[in-house]
């Protein structure tokens, strides 16, 4: 989750990459995704070095006192961290080189959230586009890890069984049922023609999406809402799964990428949606 004046550089950045993720295909299979933990803290990853291609999930544990996701990006063409940190940098369109691949979105300080794809072998960096507080990106702050996939072992992995679907669109979601109360797989995928995420808040009792953006506009006294969890930026045509565990309350799901044309927020679009369980 990211702040409404989230910079123009990192719009740009995600708006030009196309996917290159294909939507794994279905059937079962006998093996389980393989497990990958990532911990996040103030502001850096651990986690492992390389791991293998295939269906992976991915278990973010936030370990800082603010909020923080992981967004995976695949380097093509022989670049390296190095190469993107200095693309970080510059304003304009980005390089084609670049493929934004989804991860766990941001759950609470304290908590954790996950996220399941099907990886390509390469040479990958693992960031964060949070810009809270301040509205500095955290990668600029440090939040930046290498991370290789190597060539799977070939042995056929199931995709997770989702509980209900969710479909991306410029400036939608669309849930193939609602949500409820526990532990459920959510499939989603993303329509575009934008990127797009989706991170679900839980409000406090009596606040709404107002109280949220005042605070994220400027973060004082305990916040209106909590980060539970979700994917970051996701392109046209990825498929990805996350699970959530849900509890009673006041909830929305919601989109905080800069949008390619005007810069402005997702949400500032429409692209939100109460829900109550």
């Amino acid at each position: 989750m990211r702040s409404a004046p989230a910079l123009t550089l990192c719009a740009l950045f995600i708006a030009g990459c196309s996917s290159g993720e294909k939507a794994p295909a279905g059937g079962a299979t006998a093996a389980s995704p393989a497990v990958v933990t990532f911990h996040a803290k103030d502001f850096a990853f651990s986690g492992p070095d390389s791991i293998r291609a295939g269906m992976t999930q991915f278990h973010l544990v936030n370990d800082g006192q603010t909020l923080h996701h992981v967004q995976l990006v695949r380097l093509d063409s022989g670049k390296t961290m190095a190469d993107l940190q200095a693309a970080l940098k510059n304003p304009g369109p980005p390089p084609m080189w670049a493929m934004f691949v989804p991860g766990p979105n941001a759950p609470d300080p304290g908590q954790e959230s996950n996220a399941t794809v099907d990886l390509a072998a390469g040479n990958y960096v693992v960031l964060c586009l949070v810009d809270i507080p301040g509205n500095v990106p955290h990668f600029a702050k440090g939040m930046v890890k290498a991370l290789t996939v190597t060539a799977g072992s070939g042995a056929a992995v199931a995709s997770p069984t989702a509980d209900a679907t969710l479909a991306l669109s410029d400036y939608s979601f669309v849930l193939s049922k609602p949500l409820v109360a526990g532990k459920q797989m959510i499939a989603v995928t993303a329509k575009g023609p934008q990127p797009h995420e989706v991170e679900i808040i839980r409000f406090e009792p009596g606040k709404n999406v107002n109280d949220l953006m005042k605070w994220m506009d400027k973060p004082e006294g305990p916040p209106p809402a909590h980060g539970v969890g979700g994917l970051s930026a996701t392109l046209a045509g990825t498929t990805a799964w996350f699970s959530v565990d849900l509890v009673p309350g006041d909830y929305m799901l919601a989109c905080f990428i800069p949008d390619g044309k005007d810069g402005k927020p997702h949400i500032a679009h429409g692209m939100m949606q109460a829900f109550k369980i």
